[in-house]
């Protein structure tokens, strides 16, 4: 591992300077089911440096947000994290991303977008895990992190293992076998300082920068771009958009569309190679469903079910709709379907393109 960049952050933080630490993730790094935001393993991890640096000003920015994945993240870095200039950041996705080569490749265009910030942050990458299954990402994104040479912490390696050992029972360190509870939380805290410590414990031993090497993959998705309302205006065939207010990066379901009735449809015209919608998956049932047509292709639409098969909230989910295809204009027509659930629906929403 190059451990260069946080041995600067650490020489920084000796030396009284100010710091921005910066969190990207999804529900765990949000803090879901700690007791209080102060209880989440990123406030805890920053708690340390405030503690092992005293002398220095720290400041704390959490982009964590649940259900969400790397193909998100490094679409909304920048908002959420990035242009806060940090000068370190956990990135923690292995729960949400699926173990393949898809997460894989968006993973590491988050990883270079974050390397190549103007800060120049030193990274940490944090694998966490389901404690029933043991199911887990790392293996593809500590593929991503060694080849970069970034350090990374893995639960399913040490307190997962702890769990299967009997030292700890599943319950004592999380609810619902994903999310941790206060004292899971800290434990995570200790794997990530136990770390740090390592590294603090080598600051006297000079390292240089390794730079950024060619990437491992496609890497398609390193410039991902996020069109709500914002930032393009599509046709309107029925759809509104959302006039309400956007109050932090937590008002998730803001400057979209709403399609409130079948045959409601919106048409957008973008240039890319890579496209995905983002909409709502409601637990709230009934709920309308859409269409969508890719490049006019009828004869393959791809269906957008608006109603969520689980139970913990409203899921922003992002759908892939055109992979490494032709660098070109392409149009995505999304048409609300006739509801056969029931009167009273949820309308659809629509958050978002995410392109490339």
């Amino acid at each position: 591992m190059n451990l260069s960049r946080i041995k600067n952050c650490m020489r920084r933080a000796e030396a009284g300077e100010h710091l921005t630490l910066g969190f990207l993730g999804g529900s765990i790094t949000e803090g879901s089911l700690s007791s209080s935001p102060e209880k989440c393993y990123a406030y805890l991890v920053t708690e340390w440096w405030k503690e092992t640096f005293p002398q220095a000003e720290l400041s704390y920015v959490n982009g964590g947000i649940g259900g969400t994945t790397s193909h998100y993240g490094v679409a909304r870095a920048v908002t959420d994290v990035l242009m806060y200039r940090p000068d370190f950041v956990v990135v923690d996705f292995s729960v949400n991303d699926e173990p393949n080569a898809f997460y894989q490749e968006t993973y590491e265009g988050l990883l270079r977008k974050i390397l190549g910030w103007s800060s120049a942050p030193a990274v940490l990458l944090l694998n966490n895990v389901y404690y029933d299954t043991g199911k887990s990402a790392q293996e593809y994104h500590n593929a991503v992190g060694d080849y970069y040479q970034v350090p990374h912490v893995s639960i399913k390696n040490t307190l997962y293992q702890d769990i299967l050992k009997g030292k700890y029972r599943r319950e004592e360190l999380t609810p619902d076998g994903l999310h941790p509870s206060d004292k899971g939380h800290f434990l995570v805290e200790k794997q990530i300082t136990g770390v740090l410590e390592q590294i603090r414990a080598l600051l006297h031993e000079p390292e240089e920068d390794c730079g950024i090497p060619e990437p491992m993959t496609k890497n398609a998705y390193e410039n991902a771009r996020r069109l709500t309302i914002r930032e393009i205006s599509p046709k309107l065939l029925g759809f509104l958009t959302d006039a309400g207010e956007k109050r932090g990066h937590l008002d998730h379901f803001k400057n979209g569309w709403i399609g409130k009735k079948a045959g409601d449809s919106i048409l957008f015209e973008v240039a890319a190679s890579c496209i995905a919608v983002q909409y709502r998956k409601s637990v709230r049932r009934p709920a309308l469903s859409a269409v969508l047509v890719l490049d006019g292709d009828e004869e393959h639409p791809k269906l957008l079910d608006g109603e969520f098969g689980e139970d913990w909230g409203d899921c922003q989910y992002l759908e892939p709709v055109l992979h490494h295809g032709e660098r070109k204009r392409h149009t995505v027509k999304i048409t609300v379907l006739e509801q056969e659930r029931g009167q009273g629906a949820k309308p659809f929403y629509l958050m978002s393109l995410i392109i490339v």
